[in-house]
């Protein structure tokens, strides 16, 4: 099991991140949360990672925080619950707004979430609250450019990071349409559209 990596931030492309450890370049997948947390390109990153394995694939997770790896991980063994639509929820709300809400019985508030429907959110409560609330109270949850990228539209990054998180094109597309075209970076433009859609 790969727990922990520490090394240089190659690529960001949401919601992909490219590790280089060593001279090894690891693909690993992240929320938004940890995205907008992590250093510049070039710079040294410190991911909590989870390892999950398939008979045709191995996919690596990288968060942040423990906690958020911790939540990551009581996300997905929630019935209906995948990785992609536990790393929805993580970029949708922090890990305190999750605890937060599920201990509150807010649906209204997880309905916002793309993917999560009305049913779904009762689930999540359901499934959740001792399991995070029991988590938290035990404190569970405890640069120049390396390689030359090429340079992307950033709304159009935004798009597809958006609908890689579970939105619809249409409603990702909206939501960025929605944003001010004032030169910013894909990351800005995707944490404004979410704030915009989760209003």
């Amino acid at each position: 099991m790969i727990s922990r990596i520490v090394g240089t931030l190659i690529e960001r492309m949401p919601p992909e991140l490219l590790v280089d450890v060593n001279g090894i370049g690891y693909e690993v997948f992240a929320s938004m949360t940890t995205i907008y947390d992590l250093a510049s390109i070039g710079e040294t990153v410190v991911l909590h990672t989870h390892l999950q394995v398939k008979e045709d694939s191995h996919t690596l997770y990288g968060f942040h925080s423990k906690d958020e790896r911790a939540v990551f991980r009581v996300l997905i063994k929630v019935n209906g619950i995948g990785p992609k639509m536990a790393l929805a929820i993580l970029s949708s709300m922090s890990t305190s707004e999750l605890i937060e809400n599920v201990q509150e019985s807010n649906v209204d508030a997880l309905v916002k979430i793309p993917g999560v429907g009305k049913k779904t959110a009762e689930r999540l409560i359901i499934e959740l609250r001792d399991k995070l609330g029991q988590a938290a109270k035990q404190d569970l949850f405890s640069t120049p450019k390396v390689l030359k990228q090429v340079q992307a539209d950033p709304r159009q990054e935004a798009e597809a990071a958006l609908v890689a998180l579970g939105y619809k094109p249409q409603e990702a597309a909206k939501a960025v349409a929605k944003v001010p075209q004032d030169g910013s970076d894909s990351e800005t433009i995707i944490k404004a559209a979410l704030k915009g859609m989760l209003r």
